[in-house]
């Protein structure tokens, strides 16, 4: 058995995380993956916390991956990029418009030499339009685009912060991911392949699931509750002190019943204040009230989701990622895996979640790589380049590599 993209050969030009996290799930599903990075190296290889100059941020998101470093701005670098190119299946990028194309790698340059090729630039706000020039990471896309609104407006009080997460690097790196997936399929019937223009600030409305109501003019009806709110749904402590988050809205049709049942408080239903979903909304706080105060009766975790599942409602521990990441689930399920970080030792990284029936286990494979460190590896097997021609490119500055004097 192979694994599912065995044979596919991508060219990585990218760097932080919408696009090293999409090209990642292509190693981890098999594709040989050649990160391209110029001579001041990925954002990320300067980050903490690290070991052996190797930081453990890189390595999550691209271990796996050959790299070659090529000074795109010079013409021999640029040339040896889009000989690269031209034996690939695929490239991804995440520069801003027009930058490929001042290194002559654009996609039209490379279709030229290699028609079969699958092009995907991600960009904040996508590579036509008025905003296309602007500068764009997560925490101003995820502004731009109403996450940050929408999380302060429900959620915080009305105190608007930057999120931790950088939602909107990892959702666009799984949307250029099925893209660049769907059109090596497309290949597979034309023999052509295409490029795909993915615009961070889209991806965020096409994941945000309350955007239809947003953008909803006219009535609502009172006795339901709006967009699956999520931010109404419960959080309790239980009397070991254990907290724990529970599935649907309490005054919701249906969740109502389910609720009163699992807490014990059946009379609730005769209450007139919860006749209708309205007026359980305006009396939401004395649901909670009831839900909060059995809750700190319940002596465990184990005890209290069985309750609630009883009563067919879902509720889980707030964990740590930590206390997830050593739960008997993630171990069964090979959550988590170790990769090398170059000294002896080991990072701990998320592994990929797909279970294949029919291929080997994929996931995480090989080391992180030093800035370069496979330059002469990849330039002898993919274009055929000698160790004289290496070591001139090496000498001109063409090529370049970042190797730690002493690994310990």
């Amino acid at each position: 058995m192979t694994a599912p993209l065995d044979g596919i050969r991508v060219l990585d030009f990218t760097r932080v995380l919408s696009g090293p996290h999409c090209t990642r799930m292509l190693a981890d599903l098999g594709a040989e993956v050649i990160k391209v990075e110029p001579p001041d190296g990925d954002v990320t290889r300067f980050t903490s916390p690290r070991r052996n100059s190797m930081p453990s941020y890189y390595a999550q998101q691209n271990t796996g991956k050959r790299s070659v470093s090529l000074n795109l701005a010079s013409e021999e670098g640029a040339a040896i990029a889009l000989r690269l190119a031209e034996r690939a299946d695929v490239i991804v990028e995440n520069f801003r418009p027009g930058v490929m194309e001042k290194f002559g790698l654009a996609y039209d340059a490379v279709a030229a030499v290699n028609p079969r090729i699958v092009y995907a630039s991600i960009t904040g706000y996508g590579a036509t339009g008025p905003w296309k020039t602007r500068r764009a990471y997560a925490p101003v896309v995820q502004a731009e685009t109403g996450l940050t609104k929408s999380q302060g407006d429900h959620g915080r009080g009305g105190v608007y912060r930057t999120d931790r997460h950088s939602h909107a690097d990892v959702y666009t790196s799984l949307d250029a991911a099925a893209g660049v997936l769907a059109a090596l399929y497309q290949r597979e019937r034309t023999g052509r392949g295409q490029w795909i223009d993915v615009a961070m600030a889209q991806v965020m409305l096409y994941v945000n699931e309350h955007v239809h109501d947003e953008l909803y003019d006219g009535d609502v009806d009172p006795d339901w509750v709006r967009s699956f709110g999520n931010e109404s749904q419960p959080v309790v402590t239980l009397a070991d002190g254990t907290a724990m988050a529970i599935a649907g809205h309490p005054a919701a049709k249906g969740n109502f019943e389910m609720y009163l049942g699992a807490v014990g408080r059946p009379d609730l239903a005769d209450d007139p204040r919860f006749a209708t979903v309205a007026g359980r909304l305006e009396h939401l706080d004395v649901l909670m009230d009831a839900i909060t105060e059995f809750a700190a009766t319940v002596p465990n975790a184990a005890e209290l989701e069985r309750i609630f599942a009883r009563h067919k409602l879902a509720s889980g521990t707030i964990r740590s990622v930590r206390e997830v990441c050593d739960s008997e689930w993630a171990r069964e399920r090979d959550a988590v895996v170790e990769v090398d970080d170059r000294g002896g030792g080991s990072y701990r990284v998320p592994n990929a979640p797909w279970k294949f029936s029919d291929a080997p286990d994929v996931g995480v494979t090989g080391t992180p790589r030093y800035r370069g460190e496979d330059n002469a590896e990849v330039l002898r097997e993919v274009l055929g380049l000698d160790d004289g021609e290496i070591a001139s490119l090496a000498e001109r500055g063409v090529l370049s590599e970042h190797l730690p004097r002493t690994r310990r």
